[in-house]
């Protein structure tokens, strides 16, 4: 399986670019990528994108680096060494539907379908389904919406997320370190790990221990 995760000048999938992308292969974490590019031209950058990357605009649109469809291509290429098709990741429908949009843009959307099918496994979901069982309800906000960020998650699995977060205003409400699209895939694949495993699967996580309830069949 595949974990993925973007980085993004934004979340709007139609006008916003890929910069970054990381991922690992679960049943073989040492396979990895990680790979930068430009974005195009007309792509449209947020302020929230460039706070939790700790990027510039000008970082983002740097002609020294390889275009964003190469970005994709490469990406393609890593995949196919990969046993296992299945996409794993956090909200991964995001990830997933922006690298399909851009490769329908640049006319490889056939090839992208190829390589990477259309089968995806959400951590927000086995999570949700996950958080049911231990606590007899979903998680949801206030509001009623859904509440299973990926900072949940990581707490549901006794891991501690040391990112930088912005609260609803899209203001920093936690100085930690920069997003990372390979440190998001690994902390996904370590959380998938433990949610569907009970197991550890990195060494660097090893300190954190499961909570037992994750522990149980």
């Amino acid at each position: 399986m595949i974990v993925l995760d973007m980085e993004s000048s934004g979340l709007d999938t139609g006008k916003c670019g890929i910069w970054q992308i990381g991922a690992i292969e679960l049943e073989n974490p040492e396979n990895q990528f990680l790979e930068e590019a430009r974005i195009d031209d007309e792509d449209q950058v947020e302020e929230g994108a460039l706070k939790v990357t700790g990027k510039t605009e000008e970082e983002l649109r740097d002609k020294n680096k390889q275009s964003q469809k190469q970005l994709i291509l490469n990406f393609m290429e890593w995949a196919k060494t990969c046993k296992t098709k299945l996409i794993v990741g956090h909200n991964v429908g995001w990830d997933f539907f922006f690298m399909r949009n851009k490769c329908c843009k640049y006319n490889v959307v056939t090839e992208f379908m190829e390589v990477v099918g259309h089968n995806v496994i959400d951590t927000y979901s086995v999570a949700q389904i996950k958080y049911l069982k231990i606590n007899g309800n979903f998680a949801f906000k206030e509001n009623g919406l859904g509440k299973m960020g990926l900072k949940r998650v990581l707490k549901l699995c006794g891991l501690k997320d040391n990112r930088m977060h912005l609260n609803d205003k899209e203001e920093v409400d936690n100085e930690g370190t920069p997003h990372n699209a390979l440190e998001d895939a690994k902390l996904t694949a370590e959380c998938f790990s433990r949610l569907i495993y009970g197991k550890n699967l990195f060494p660097e996580y090893a300190e954190y221990e499961i909570p037992e309830e994750l522990k149980k069949e």
